[in-house]
C-alpha cells in the first residue's frame, strides 16, 4: 500500500504585504513633576494604534506619547490635548520636550549646538496641571511607520495626512474612553495647517473640539512663500525684518521701543511698500529710490542692493546679509541666533537655530522614550524626515492656487462658535512671521463677534518660542488662561 503524498504550495513572496505587521503595543510609567509649584503624579503611555481600512486591514501603525494625570476623579471629563509639530516632516518632540510636556530638555537659549550629553528637567512650565497630553508623531516619522500595502507617499499630503490623524483620535477616544473630555489639538507650523484641516474634519464627523493652540502659524502659504509674482510674502515679511535688524542693532535705533519701531513697520509696508510692488515696472524712478530708501531703514540693508533687487528682500538673502559680508548667517527659525555658513555666496546656507537644538532634542528624546519610559525596539526613532518633507505633495481638492487650511478654521469657527483659537507669535521668526499670521487671522471669513475668538500673542523669540525662558513662561500663562476660559466656556 503507497503512502499518500501532500504538497504544499510555495508561497509567493508577491503576496506577501509590502510591510511586516506591527501588533498594537503600550508602556505604561509612573512619574511626577512640579509644575507652578505643585507636584503632579502622571502616567506616561508610550504606544501605537493601528489605523484600519474599511475592510479592517491595518494601513499605518502611529506611535504616540500620552501623559495623563494621576488620581483624577473622572478621567473622561478632564481636558485631553492631541499635538504635533510640522515640517511636514517632523516628530512631536519639540512641543513635548520644549513646550508643553512635564519634562524639557534643558539647553541654552541662543547657544550654538553643544555636545553630548544631554538632560531633561521637570518643564515648570508645561500645561499638565490644565490637560492631559497626547503627543503624536504622523506617518514617516517617529516610529509611525505605514501597514500592509499602503506606502509613505500616500500619507504625504495635506488631505490623506489629515484623515490618518483624525482616524486615530477618533481610535484615541474610544480606547481611553475619552468622549466627553474637553478636545484641544495643539499644533506647531505645518502642524497648525494640519491642526485646522483635522479640526473641520472633526468636525464634519461629530467630533467637537473646544480650542485650538497654533504655534507659530502656517495656515496660508501665500503669506510666507516666496515665489515668483508673489509680492504677498515680500510685504508681510517686513514688520519682522525690522523686528530682527533692530534686535542685531542694525536699525531702528531711534525708535522709542520695539513695539513702535513694528507699527511704523507694519504702516510702511502695507502704505508705501505694498502700492509701490503693485504698480511694478511702471513706479516712476524717483518713488522707486524712495522706496528702496525706506527699505534699507528699516532692515538694515543696502539702499542700492534692495533697488538692484527689484524693492524684493527675499528671506534667505536677508539672513546672509544683515549682518554684513562674510560667512556669518542669522537663523531663519529663530533670527536671535548667529553661526558660520558654508559659503561667502548672498543666500543662508545653513540655519544655526535648527542646528543647535537639533542633536539635543534627538538625543533626549530618544534616551527618555527607551530609558524612562521603557519603548524597547530597534527602530530608529525619525526625529525629522528630510525624506517625508521633499516628497510632499501639497495639491489640495478644490484648491488650484497656494496650501491654505485657513479657510477650514473659519468653517469650524462658523460652525461651532463656541470654538476658541490662540495663535503664538516669535517676534524673530523668519519661517512664519508674526504679520503673516495677522494677515491670515484678519482675512478669516467670520463676522466680526467671532474674530474675538481668535487671539494672538507675541514673544521675543523665534519659531520656537519656548527656547526663550521669558517666553516659555509667558506662553504658559497665555495657556494657562486659554484653556481656563475655552473649558469653563465650551465644556
Amino acid at each position: 500500500m503507497s503512502e499518500a503524498k501532500t504538497t504544499e504550495k510555495t508561497p509567493d513572496p508577491k503576496d506577501a504585504p509590502k510591510h511586516a505587521p506591527r501588533p498594537e503595543k503600550t508602556v505604561n510609567t509612573p512619574h511626577q513633576t512640579v509644575i507652578d509649584g505643585r507636584t503632579l503624579t502622571y502616567v506616561a503611555t508610550a504606544g501605537t494604534l493601528n489605523l484600519r481600512d474599511p475592510k479592517d486591514a491595518d494601513t499605518a501603525s502611529i506611535f504616540y506619547v500620552a501623559y495623563t494625570l494621576a488620581d483624577v476623579d473622572d478621567p473622561s471629563t478632564r481636558a485631553v490635548t492631541f499635538c504635533f509639530n510640522g515640517g511636514p516632516g517632523s516628530s512631536s518632540v519639540w512641543l513635548q520636550f520644549g513646550a508643553l510636556g512635564p519634562r524639557r530638555v534643558d539647553l541654552e537659549d541662543g547657544a550654538t549646538a553643544v555636545a553630548p550629553p544631554y538632560r531633561l528637567v521637570d518643564n515648570a512650565e508645561g500645561i499638565l496641571d490644565r490637560t492631559d497630553l497626547v503627543f503624536i508623531d504622523p506617518v514617516g516619522t517617529g516610529f509611525s511607520r505605514p501597514q500592509g500595502e499602503k506606502e509613505h507617499a500616500q500619507f504625504q499630503t495635506i488631505d490623506e495626512d489629515a484623515d490618518s490623524i483624525v482616524a486615530f483620535v477618533e481610535r484615541y477616544l474610544s480606547r481611553h474612553h475619552r468622549w466627553n473630555a474637553p478636545r484641544f489639538l495643539a499644533g506647531e507650523s505645518y502642524g497648525t495647517t494640519r491642526a485646522a484641516a483635522i479640526a473641520w474634519k472633526l468636525h464634519q464627523r461629530g467630533v467637537a473640539l473646544n480650542g485650538l493652540v497654533l504655534v507659530s502659524l502656517a495656515l496660508d502659504f501665500q503669506t510666507f512663500v516666496f515665489e515668483p509674482e508673489n509680492d504677498l510674502a515680500h510685504i508681510l515679511y517686513l514688520p519682522a525684518y525690522a523686528a530682527v535688524a533692530r534686535y542685531h542693532g542694525m536699525a531702528g535705533a531711534d525708535a522709542p521701543d520695539l513695539d513702535a519701531w513694528i507699527d511704523e513697520a507694519r504702516a510702511f509696508a502695507y502704505d508705501v511698500y505694498a502700492p509701490a510692488l503693485l504698480r511694478g515696472r511702471a513706479l516712476p524712478a524717483e518713488r522707486r529710490a524712495a522706496v528702496a530708501e525706506g527699505l534699507a531703514r528699516f532692515t538694515g540693508l543696502d539702499a542700492g542692493e534692495i533697488a538692484r533687487r527689484d524693492l524684493r528682500i527675499e528671506y534667505l538673502w536677508f539672513c546672509k546679509s544683515l549682518l554684513g559680508p562674510g560667512r556669518q548667517t542669522i537663523g531663519r527659525l529663530d533670527a536671535r541666533y548667529v553661526g558660520p555658513d558654508d559659503d561667502f555666496g548672498h543666500r543662508m546656507a545653513r540655519d544655526p537655530s535648527f542646528d543647535a537644538p537639533y542633536g539635543a532634542y534627538a538625543a533626549a528624546a530618544n534616551d527618555h522614550l527607551r530609558r524612562a519610559l521603557k519603548w524597547e525596539g530597534d527602530d530608529a526613532y525619525v526625529v525629522f524626515s528630510m525624506e517625508v518633507n521633499e516628497g510632499w505633495q501639497w495639491t489640495q481638492k478644490d484648491n488650484l492656487g497656494y496650501p491654505d487650511t485657513a479657510t477650514q478654521l473659519a468653517k469650524c469657527l462658523l460652525a461651532a462658535p463656541h470654538l476658541k483659537v490662540i495663535v503664538a507669535n516669535g517676534l524673530y521668526d523668519l519661517a512664519t512671521p508674526f504679520s503673516a499670521a495677522e494677515y491670515t487671522v484678519d482675512h478669516l471669513d467670520v463676522p466680526a463677534e467671532l474674530r474675538t475668538n481668535v487671539q494672538l500673542t507675541y514673544y521675543p523669540a523665534g519659531h520656537m518660542m519656548y527656547f526663550h525662558p521669558p517666553s516659555r513662561a509667558q506662553l504658559r500663562a497665555d495657556l494657562t488662561a486659554f484653556y481656563d476660559g475655552a473649558v469653563k466656556k465650551g465644556g
